[in-house]
């Protein structure tokens, strides 16, 4: 309840709560757009201030690690669960939303955990980032075997024997480069990076100079983002609607059991606290700004009012309400 009562989290309700009104209230592109690369400049330059003071350890590459392997396992589990209950592209494309991230939900529980004085390591905004692209590229790369069991077929040639026949055209899709080059040269992922090298390298005195900026403005700027997210789930609510009642299940109870397995990696590895609680968001997340786009033209195939409703109508809204304080009394209880 307390979680509900932050100002933050009040705007991202009153946010929805306004688009549900169908009220003209709405934040300019530009405005979220710069909302968006203020929070995650902010964020990597915390981050890289709390390393320079940590710097790195077996905790800091066991936490990657986890990191890591979730978002693999993720996106594993979500296919074999759903390839039999929809369309073999559109679990490939849910799939790959659910082993990939959502950097506000990322952002929001950074600022509650800090809150709790539960704070993770700087290292954690590394974590972002590697388990952003697993999940796309193995999904990239199920599409295009999709692509060749469909393109392809056995036929029986008069000595008997096997032969494959294949239709004519490129049966690839777009090409694993340029999937990659997309994931790892994103404009918001480089800033992340970027402000946390330089605050890594700028250490206490630049943190000093900083304060008024990374810390200050920070949780304003967070709460006028959430606003923004808010209209932006309302809009989106529709189309989760409309999706069969097993993939909104799933976008309910899948982040949870992603979650659950984050939390036995971490308690298996006796990893702080924090660390835990902000891989168990990770896991539970679901990416609904870049992965979306990368698939619109990756997995055209898929239908992307489904993947993209799913984690924004539905994960998204549970997690900054419900979820991010349920991971964290999980943490504290199990690794406190």
């Amino acid at each position: 309840m307390q979680n509900l009562l932050d100002p933050a989290i009040l705007f991202f309700v009153f946010g929805v709560l306004a688009g549900a009104l169908k009220s003209n209230l709405e934040i300019p592109a530009p405005i979220s757009k710069f909302l968006s690369l203020y929070l995650l400049m902010a964020l990597g330059l915390k981050g890289g201030f709390a390393l320079a003071q940590t710097g790195l350890s077996a905790t800091v590459l066991l936490s990657l690690s986890v990191a890591v392997l979730m978002a693999f396992v993720v996106p594993v589990l979500g296919y074999q669960l759903l390839k039999n209950r929809v369309p073999r592209f559109d679990a490939a494309a849910i799939a790959a939303s659910y082993g990939s991230v959502s950097a506000v939900t990322f952002v929001t529980a950074m600022q509650y955990l800090e809150f709790h004085q539960m704070s993770p390591g700087g290292h954690m905004a590394v974590a972002l980032v590697v388990m952003e692209s697993p999940a796309i590229i193995m999904a990239v790369l199920l599409a295009n075997t999709l692509r060749q069991a469909q393109l392809g077929a056995v036929t029986v040639s008069a000595s008997g024997s096997a032969v494959l026949a294949t239709s004519g055209g490129s049966s690839s899709g777009p090409s694993l480069g340029k999937i990659l080059h997309e994931s790892f040269t994103d404009g918001a992922h480089l800033l992340l990076l970027g402000a946390m090298v330089v605050g890594y390298l700028s250490g206490d005195e630049g943190q000093a100079v900083m304060a008024p900026f990374s810390s200050g403005l920070f949780k304003g700027m967070l709460a006028f983002f959430l606003l923004d997210m808010g209209l932006m789930v309302a809009r989106n609510l529709s189309a989760a609607r409309a999706t069969s009642p097993f993939l909104i299940a799933y976008a309910i109870l899948g982040p949870l059991v992603h979650a659950s397995i984050a939390l036995a990696l971490s308690v298996l590895l006796q990893l702080p606290a924090g660390d835990a609680a902000l891989l168990m968001v990770l896991s539970a997340s679901a990416s609904y700004i870049v992965v979306p786009a990368v698939l619109r033209y990756a997995i055209p195939e898929a239908n992307p009012s489904i993947y993209f409703g799913l984690s924004l109508g539905v994960t998204f809204p549970l997690n900054i309400l419900f979820g991010i304080p349920l991971y964290t009394f999980l943490a504290r209880s199990f690794l406190a």
